[in-house]
C-alpha cells in the first residue's frame, strides 16, 4: 500500500466551490481500480490550503491505472482549474 499526499492550494475564494466539486470528483476517485480510501483535510492557519491522502494498492495504480483513465479526463475538468499553483503529488510508505 502506499500513500499519495498532495498539497491543494486553491485560488482565493474558491474554497466552497472547489469543495463542492471534490464531492462529485470524490466518487470518481473511490471506483478505480487499486484505490482504498481518501481524506481531504483543510488548513486551519490558510482558508484556501487542503491536504489531499489517497490511499492506493500501487503507485501505478494511480500513475497508470487512474492518470490514464476516461475517469481521470472528468476528475481533471471538475478540480484541475481550481489549483494555483499545480500541486506537487508525493507518495509514502
Amino acid at each position: 500500500m502506499v500513500l499519495e499526499v498532495a498539497i491543494l492550494q486553491i485560488k482565493e475564494g474558491r474554497a466552497l466551490a472547489f469543495e463542492k466539486s471534490f464531492d462529485k470528483a470524490a466518487k470518481i476517485i473511490s471506483t478505480q481500480k487499486g484505490y482504498l480510501s481518501h481524506e481531504l483535510k483543510k488548513c486551519v492557519e490558510q482558508e484556501d490550503k487542503y491536504i489531499l491522502l489517497v490511499h492506493w494498492e500501487t503507485i501505478e495504480d494511480h500513475e497508470t491505472g487512474f492518470r490514464q483513465s476516461e475517469a481521470y479526463s472528468e476528475w481533471k475538468q471538475l478540480l484541475h482549474h481550481f489549483y494555483e499553483p499545480f500541486p506537487l503529488v508525493e507518495y509514502y510508505q
